[in-house]
């Protein structure tokens, strides 16, 4: 078997297992209905702040490019898990930005999260709240 097909092979049971994985910690962690709706709600709002803090000069490199990637993967018509499955369908999309904005946070300060939003105070609470961001 040529080099380049193991490649392939094993690129797609990495895949398939990091799929799995996530997943499993979706169906542990399953997200209540309240803070789904809650999070839905922010969804404009949040999709602003992703573009603005993407396109921030002053942000770290790598920051913007994690950001312009979770932007290409919520615009992309399929998901990790497909969107028809009830919950889990959108609390991947929810999980997999919470991950990248804790680590813009961590990377870039809450100061520039909070320069960005575009939304009201309430709303930034309410994605701090959602996000972890305050802690």
């Amino acid at each position: 078997m040529a080099w380049w097909w193991q490649l392939l092979i094993s690129i797609g049971v990495a895949l398939l297992l990091i799929w799995l994985a996530l997943l499993i910690a979706l169906l542990v962690a399953k997200p209540d209905k309240a803070q789904l709706k809650e999070a839905l709600r922010l969804l404009p709002d949040l999709l602003r702040l992703l573009r603005r803090l993407a396109s921030d000069p002053t942000l770290p490199r790598g920051v913007r490019i994690r950001l312009g990637l979770l932007l290409v993967y919520l615009a992309v018509p399929f998901d990790l898990i497909p969107d028809f499955i009830p919950i889990l369908g959108y609390a991947d999309d929810a999980i997999i930005v919470t991950a990248v904005l804790r680590s813009t946070v961590r990377r870039a300060g809450l100061d520039a999260v909070r320069r960005h939003w575009p939304g009201t105070d309430d709303g930034f609470a309410a994605l701090s709240r959602l996000t972890g961001l305050n802690r």
